[in-house]
């Protein structure tokens, strides 16, 4: 592994809620309560775990992953947001959630490691990272096209999101980053059965674009998982 640098510090009042983990996010609609009190719950039980976690030093290429996967997270919750909004299907607004969730799981770390935060005060659709940037613009273009393209978008980014999860957890030994990136590998896989399960009631398959296709056959027939985030 290459030289570390040690970024670690106290996670002390890391627990962050819907309001306060996106700064001054746009919100196209407001979540619901008992969306925010869901994702307060789940990222103060992840951060009960990360407690019993001590922190350990962070190498460079550790550090780039928690930064991107943290704007990669809130791709994924502001595209869903925007579709919502757009076709009006619960899918949307309800992994929108769970996205939420999964941006305030990767703040938990940006905190421990006092790592600057790319998605703070950042408004709906604005990306530090050019290449989420564009992705962004790319995958709203795809989307707003008809509801089945919606549904694929959903698909894809779900599909990314595995493999860039593996990869990075793959490349990491500390036992914190493992833990809230095998989280947001879990609930990544109940997002795109649920993507999948969508288009097949519109009649549309999807080809997998990241990970490979007996993977994907496999997430997609097995049951749901349970468990925080």
């Amino acid at each position: 592994m290459q030289r570390r640098l040690f970024l670690g510090s106290a996670l002390g009042a890391a627990m962050l809620t819907l309001g306060g983990c996106g700064g001054g996010d746009t919100a196209v609609a407001a979540a619901p309560a008992s969306s925010d009190a869901a994702s307060a719950t789940a990222t103060a039980a992840l951060s009960t775990q990360l407690d019993t976690i001590p922190a350990t030093e962070l190498s460079t290429a550790e550090a780039a992953a928690l930064v991107f996967m943290r704007e990669e997270e809130k791709l994924a919750r502001d595209v869903y947001q925007l579709l919502y909004a757009q076709w009006g299907q619960k899918v949307f607004n309800n992994i929108a959630a769970s996205e939420q969730q999964h941006m305030d799981a990767v703040a938990l770390l940006l905190t421990r490691y006092n790592l600057p935060d790319p998605a703070a005060n950042s408004a709906t659709g604005v990306f530090a990272d050019p290449a989420l940037q564009q992705m962004f613009n790319t995958l709203m273009s795809q989307g707003q096209t008809s509801l089945v393209a919606a549904l694929t978008v959903g698909a894809i980014i779900e599909d990314l999101d595995i493999q860039d999860l593996q990869l990075r957890i793959a490349a990491t030994d500390n036992a914190d980053i493992a833990l809230v990136f095998n989280a947001l590998m879990k609930g990544s896989r109940n997002h795109l059965r649920a993507f999948i399960s969508q288009l097949t009631k519109q009649g549309a398959t999807y080809t997998p674009q990241y990970i490979s296709q007996a993977e994907f056959d496999a997430i997609v027939n097995s049951p749901r998982e349970t468990g925080a985030v």
